[in-house]
């Protein structure tokens, strides 16, 4: 791990980033992640506590979605992933080992149906996901059992139409471990990092939702996690492990976010707040034992005032 900070940092350094300095705003969490903003405030998912969580200006911790209630006789985990909301404010969120997009109508926490059942398409977890302003979800998934060890697995994006019907991008292939995922402003972009390959891919994206010629957009000097972007063109990555959250362009890294790895590993990454000019950065320390990481809460929730926005850009 020593050896994979000091590449990391050798590279911040070789590339000119400029270096911003984050600071921790709260804690108390499992393993914290998918951080997302939406009407003025911040979301995220504590993922090991089968819940969302909110965090308002005054640092108050709201749970909104509740999930645990599934624990009973479900067979696996219940984890929540990636959200976003459709055109009429539901709000749509993965289960990742359950391998469902459920639906919270908002009404109370535990509020939720199965949305879509993709199953089918998923040989393992299904991860992250986006929802495009059409109400269209893009759902990534690791192709394998990272939790069991198993070894990398290509596979594609799960695509799941507004009448909620799924099926997968073929068009693009299979990629290597994708995880965060991204729309651009203007919607004709979606980008992803496939964690295994250590790059960020976009991918065009049509009127109809339809997605096209992936190509490589960046390498990254670590495995990317998480991402989010900014509205002019760059990509935000977390990248566990290496000490640094950097935003990339098609030229190279531009930025760098040291966060010290006594505190934990950033997983994920978004700009938020009131111009959506804060990079907020989810945090953990357990990620394979879920019931550990939930008993002891070191995950955290940490940002850094940076010169970029996130506009339109979607999560």
């Amino acid at each position: 791990m020593t050896n994979v900070v000091a590449d990391t940092a050798a590279a911040v350094a070789e590339a000119g980033a400029r270096v911003v300095e984050p600071r921790k705003i709260t804690g108390g969490f499992s393993w914290p992640e998918c951080p997302r903003w939406h009407d003025g405030t911040f979301w995220f998912s504590d993922m090991y506590t089968s819940t969302l969580k909110t965090i308002d200006t005054e640092g108050n911790v709201t749970v909104v979605v509740d999930a645990s209630g599934r624990r009973a006789g479900s067979g696996v985990p219940i984890v929540l992933g990636g959200f976003g909301w459709l055109p009429d404010g539901r709000l749509l969120v993965t289960s990742m080992h359950e391998k469902l997009v459920l639906v919270h109508g908002g009404h109370r926490p535990d509020d939720l149906e199965v949305y879509t059942d993709v199953s089918e398409l998923a040989p393992a977890p299904i991860n992250d996901m986006v929802v495009d302003v059409d109400g269209r979800a893009y759902v990534t998934q690791l192709g394998f059992d990272l939790f069991k060890g198993d070894e990398p697995v290509p596979s594609p994006i799960i695509v799941v139409e507004p009448d909620g019907s799924a099926s997968t991008a073929d068009s693009v292939g299979p990629l290597l471990c994708a995880n965060g995922i991204a729309v651009s402003a203007d919607g004709t972009k979606v980008y992803t990092a496939e964690v295994m390959d250590r790059k960020i891919t976009v991918i065009d994206r049509a009127v109809d939702g339809t997605l096209s010629n992936p190509r490589t957009f960046a390498t990254c000097p670590f495995l990317p996690d998480g991402i989010g972007l900014d509205e002019d063109g760059g990509v935000w990555a977390a990248m566990p492990g290496s000490g640094y959250v950097a935003r990339f362009t098609e030229d190279g890294m531009t930025d760098a976010i040291p966060v010290p790895l006594e505190d934990g590993v950033a997983s994920a990454c978004l700009l938020g707040g009131p111009d959506r000019s804060t990079l907020y950065l989810t945090v953990g320390v357990e990620v394979y034992d879920f019931e550990k990481s939930a008993r002891d809460a070191l995950g955290s929730i940490w940002v850094a005032d940076v010169s970029r926005r996130g506009g339109d850009t979607r999560p």
